[in-house]
């Protein structure tokens, strides 16, 4: 789901869209980020300042992140040429930079590591679309390659379907990931739609789970709070 702020110029209306209350500006394009991209945003630690976004699309994890953290350096890497073009297209209406780069995670060469590495990974089942985007891969292969790029103390930070949590903490905690926080969100249904999981390398601190929120919680997707904020409200 996606918020949308209404300007009055109707042909601006049509061709863009914003996120976080308008804080974020994004053009209508192959790939329009969902409300994923708000939440793994909301749930990563904010002082982070080197970072890599794997899949990054068409940039709304990213320009979401910047927003936050302005001064923070941003590698981003997908595999398809047009996301990273609408990618561009999006850093230059937010007066952003990140840089960009045409890999694919599972076979990219490099030994560049960061603060926070974050991901939204193709998790749903079934036939791609135009795209591809948000469809299977292995998801124990996305993740064993995305946190090889997590430097001492770092952070992986993710979002995926509910039914993949058992897999990507069993591989988190073969690779010397601790701290791993869970954070379910729940739509109509009684069991979690989505989880969010953050974990730091090199920590022995064992798992926790939190409640979790609505998946249609405004404070974070129209407010702007990070989950950590809300928390802190609640308490």
């Amino acid at each position: 789901m996606l918020f949308f702020h209404y300007d009055i110029d109707m042909s601006e209306k049509q061709e863009n869209f914003t996120l976080l209350n308008g804080h974020v500006i994004m053009k209508r394009s192959i790939y329009n980020p969902t409300s994923d991209a708000v939440w793994l945003a909301a749930y990563v630690p904010i002082k982070a300042k080197k970072i890599l976004d794997i899949g990054i699309g068409t940039g709304g994890i990213s320009l979401c992140l910047l927003y936050r953290n302005p001064t923070a350096q941003i590698t981003g890497i997908d595999t398809s040429t047009n996301m990273l073009d609408a990618c561009k297209i999006n850093m230059e209406l937010n007066g952003r930079h990140i840089n960009l780069v045409k890999a694919d995670i599972k076979t990219w060469s490099t030994t560049e590591t960061f603060d926070l590495v974050v991901t939204n990974p193709p998790y749903f089942m079934g036939t791609p679309g135009n795209t591809g985007a948000h469809h299977t891969t292995d998801i124990s292969v996305w993740v064993k390659r995305s946190i090889a790029r997590v430097k001492p103390q770092g952070y992986f930070c993710i979002i995926s379907d509910a039914l993949t949590t058992d897999t990507i903490i069993s591989v988190l905690k073969t690779k010397h990931f601790g701290d791993i926080q869970i954070f379910p969100l729940f739509s109509k249904k009684h069991t979690a739609e989505r989880v969010l999981i953050r974990a730091k390398l090199g920590v022995k601190t064992g798992a926790s789970i939190y409640s979790g929120t609505n998946m249609n919680n405004e404070s974070i997707l129209r407010s702007g709070l990070t989950i950590d904020e809300w928390l802190a409200t609640l308490r």
